[in-house]
């Protein structure tokens, strides 16, 4: 009997601690129940679990559902994406059975590759592997448990990258339950002699397909780019975050807000070594507290923007060219802070 071999490759990393972990593992036992009833499924697929955190160990080997044991999940500190890979792919050429002259091998494996953050490793020259050696014999469904995920790198690993928002009870076990029956419509398909099944139809309230990857800022701060209104130089803020509690008599919350942090010369490579997709995230002026004059020339506020959108600097009330587009540009005292900001666009950070 041919085997359908499914890989869960878990983020164990301290950002998962709690509710997150506890999920995780009544989710794959939910999962186990599910195969476990399906007589298709029962015949052939067989799991594994693999951990990763700072390090990535087989934590359940390639066993029969029938078998199976749900494990206890391991915590650590750190997302090692890479070192995730590389037990995933010392695991597949382990267990999975290859096919030779005399007989077929195993089935395509199935991945479902979970994470929740940002790797903490550079996972690159595992990446390179996994897609010269790899990616084109096994099946990997990357999946972003939230919007905190690196997804150029999950976008490397797998054409398929996948989205899960919870935004209200019981849309867990809807996810859960669109992983199990995907897998028992591929062990169907192939248990009949039919082509792969294809994933099941994404319930569209919890789940999304990333087919671009998805306009990812470091949120630990906001850098904003100008340039001279005299010379045309470019500078650089940058703003940190702060977080500060406030409270009253009446109720306690968090305030967070982007203090001042320096404005910086740049020249013009700054460009080139910048990722040029286009960025539509922005900032509201009214969460940025502070500023400076120009580096350059000394004008009295390096914060003024255009119509263009870009960032110049002027020295008061008046008109000057904009550096960017070359246009005229009048500019009268600001609005109050009681008027509230306005947005502006921001880097990456």
């Amino acid at each position: 009997m041919r085997r359908l071999p499914v890989f869960f490759v878990l983020d164990c990393s301290e950002s998962m601690v709690g509710e997150s972990l506890r999920k995780m593992e009544e989710g794959l036992q939910s999962v186990i129940r599910t195969l476990r009833a399906d007589p298709h499924a029962l015949e052939s697929v067989y799991v594994s679990v693999i951990a990763f955190a700072g390090i990535a160990k087989t934590i359940v080997p390639l066993v029969e559902v029938v078998s199976f044991y749900s494990p206890k999940l391991p915590l650590g500190s750190g997302t090692n994406i890479g070192a995730a890979l590389d037990a995933l792919m010392h695991e597949i050429d382990k267990s999975v059975v290859k096919t030779t002259i005399d007989k077929k091998g195993d089935w395509k494996p199935i991945v479902y590759f979970f994470t929740d953050g940002r790797p903490t490793d550079n996972p690159s020259a595992s990446i390179i592997r996994w897609q010269k050696e790899y990616q084109q014999k096994t099946k990997l469904i990357a999946i972003s448990l939230g919007k905190n995920a690196d997804f150029n790198v999950l976008k490397k690993m797998s054409e398929n990258v996948i989205v899960f928002e919870e935004v209200k009870d019981g849309d867990f076990k809807k996810f859960t339950d669109w992983i199990s029956a995907s897998v028992v419509a591929q062990s169907k398909s192939l248990n009949d002699n039919l082509e792969p099944a294809p994933l099941s139809k994404l319930d569209e309230t919890i789940l999304r397909i990333v087919k671009e990857p998805l306009e990812t800022v470091d949120e630990s701060c906001v850098t904003i780019v100008g340039r001279c209104s005299k010379t045309s130089n470019p500078y650089i803020l940058r703003y940190d975050r702060e977080v500060k509690p406030v409270s009253t008599r009446d109720f306690k919350m968090d305030f967070s807000a982007y203090l001042f942090g320096g404005c910086y010369l740049i020249d013009e490579s700054y460009f080139e070594w910048s990722d040029n997709r286009p960025l539509s995230t922005s900032v509201n002026t009214s969460s940025l507290v502070g500023g400076s004059g120009c580096p350059h020339c000394g004008n009295i506020s390096a914060f003024a923007v255009c119509g263009c959108t870009k960032l110049l600097c002027v020295n008061g009330p008046g008109e000057v060219e904009c550096p960017w587009c070359k246009t005229k540009v009048s500019f009268g005292l600001g609005p109050s802070s009681s008027e509230g900001g306005f947005d502006v666009s921001r880097g990456r950070g």
